[in-house]
């Protein structure tokens, strides 16, 4: 039978790695939530920067803690480094899929364009002029000015330009008064 004792340093320092990747996970969801509360960013596309950092913090803490554990580094590494070739394979083969992603996390962060907002996008071939009704993972959703709804991928919107066209607001004519 094993004995727990002799596994003693490994227990606790798994508890410590993941007590501190719980910690930071928890300032980042709330660093996240403020940031989306600031820039006025709807909450379905804060679910996405949350499940990416989810993501990155339970490969933190499965690398952490088989580490901790004994695992050989050169075998670590060849695992590793096979999961990561089959899931480059795959992307490739999808490669709209990862764009897509990448796109949404860009324009989650850096960029101007906002829900309710009305733009145009540059494309030669369409005229798309219209309010933002939704960002997703993967999609642009928008009403144009005609009435249609269209979608156009996230990786789109980044590689076309996007003007920000401000509402028009009509003042009172003081002309007449006088």
């Amino acid at each position: 039978m094993i004995d727990p004792m002799s596994f003693k340093s490994e227990i606790l320092f798994t508890i410590v790695l993941l007590a501190i990747i719980i910690a930071l996970n928890s300032l980042s969801k709330r660093a996240i939530r403020r940031f989306g509360k600031i820039s006025s960013i709807d909450m379905n596309s804060r679910k996405i920067i949350f499940y990416l950092s989810n993501l990155l913090y339970y490969l933190v803490a499965f690398i952490g803690i088989s580490l901790i554990w004994g695992v050989n580094w050169e075998d670590f590494s060849v695992f590793i480094s096979s999961i990561l070739a089959i899931l480059g394979v795959g992307f490739v083969a999808q490669w709209s899929i990862l764009s897509n992603l990448t796109a949404s996390v860009i324009l989650f962060f850096n960029h101007p364009l906002r829900l309710g907002d009305r733009i145009r996008v540059m494309d030669k071939d369409f005229d798309w002029t219209g309010k933002v009704e939704d960002i997703s993972g993967f999609y642009l959703f928008m009403r144009t000015d005609d009435g249609k709804q269209i979608t156009i991928p996230t990786n789109l919107v980044i590689q076309k330009g996007i003007e920000i066209l401000k509402e028009e607001k009509t003042e009172p004519d003081l002309s007449a008064d006088k």
